[in-house]
């Protein structure tokens, strides 16, 4: 069974800059800077048949390209930390391109994801981190902005569940078209 998901690549120069943010982090498990990607919707271990339909539900969304940047650090998890991330500005072309694939998740039959979407790229997994130096951490670094890029297509992603994510494959990619992220064809 494949675990599949699907995301936003970011452009190398940026992959630079994110791993710079690579720090002393007491408990952290960086990601590797070839992982980096936004995740739009996590599908999970999927049998072959469900992995077809989704994929052919998310060839058929027909989406503007629109331009994202970062604009900070944040964690998950309070005072139990688990994960620190670079933050996406508030971006409706990606809340709506978001929404498309899970529609598409639900036409493949996959069950409605629960959580709210916060749009964010990993840069660590933390495993007993004190609240205070993630904290710190994120003081120091938090400031982190960078101009804004076009993003041009989503891909699927395929992982290996005993490999602790990455590296990640591209099993389809699907192209944006113009420039105003929106559904094509939507007023």
């Amino acid at each position: 069974m494949p675990r599949l998901f699907t995301a936003l690549e970011i452009p190398t120069e940026l992959v630079t800059r994110l791993s710079m943010l690579r720090g002393k982090l007491t408990g952290a498990r960086w990601v590797d800077p070839e992982n980096y990607h936004v995740t739009l919707r996590f599908a999970g271990d999927i049998d072959d048949v469900a992995a077809g339909s989704f994929a052919a539900a998310l060839s058929e969304i027909r989406f503007d390209a629109f331009e994202l940047a970062f604009n900070g650090l944040g964690s998950f998890g309070g005072n139990r930390p688990r994960e620190v991330w670079a933050a996406l500005s508030l971006s409706e072309p990606l809340l709506r391109l978001q929404k498309a694939h899970e529609r598409a998740a639900r036409l493949a039959g996959l069950p409605p994801e629960t959580r709210n979407y916060t749009p964010h790229m990993t840069l660590a997994r933390l495993r007993d981190a004190r609240p205070r130096v993630v904290a710190e951490y994120l003081s120091y670094y938090g400031g982190f902005m960078t101009e804004p890029w076009l993003v041009s297509r989503f891909v699927l992603y395929s992982s290996h569940a005993n490999h602790g994510g990455g590296p990640y494959v591209v099993e389809a990619a699907d192209p944006l078209s113009g420039t105003n992220g929106r559904e094509a064809g939507a007023a």
